[in-house]
């Protein structure tokens, strides 16, 4: 199935990077960090099989944010979508070409 239209594509490009680490970067704050080596892993885990996307956290439809509990912590992750230098936002985040799209995974209070 292809994608229809631009938020289409941009949904499953950002779901590739969530779910696959694949199709751009990912950084994990200090605070996540401290969190240690094997809940880092559990929470990426987590992330890929997150599926909580409704009007109040997507209302563009693109699953570029997610918040939930973790072990007791509030977590957050965010997809932004930068220029190839990474400078600068994206002219086209449909465009896999023009865009280098990074995933932050952050504590709530980190933000």
């Amino acid at each position: 199935m292809s994608p229809h239209t631009d938020t289409d594509r941009i949904r499953m490009l950002n779901d590739e990077l969530r779910k696959h680490l694949l199709g751009g970067g990912a950084v994990i704050t200090a605070g996540i960090a401290e969190l240690g080596p094997e809940a880092v892993e559990r929470l990426v885990k987590t992330i890929a099989v997150f599926d909580d996307f409704h009007h109040a956290n997507d209302p563009h439809e693109e699953h570029d944010f997610g918040a939930f509990d973790f072990d007791g912590t509030a977590v957050m992750f965010k997809i932004d979508y930068f220029d190839k230098s990474l400078n600068f936002h994206s002219p086209d985040p449909a465009d896999p070409a023009a865009t280098e799209r990074i995933i932050t995974i952050m504590r709530a209070d980190e933000y």
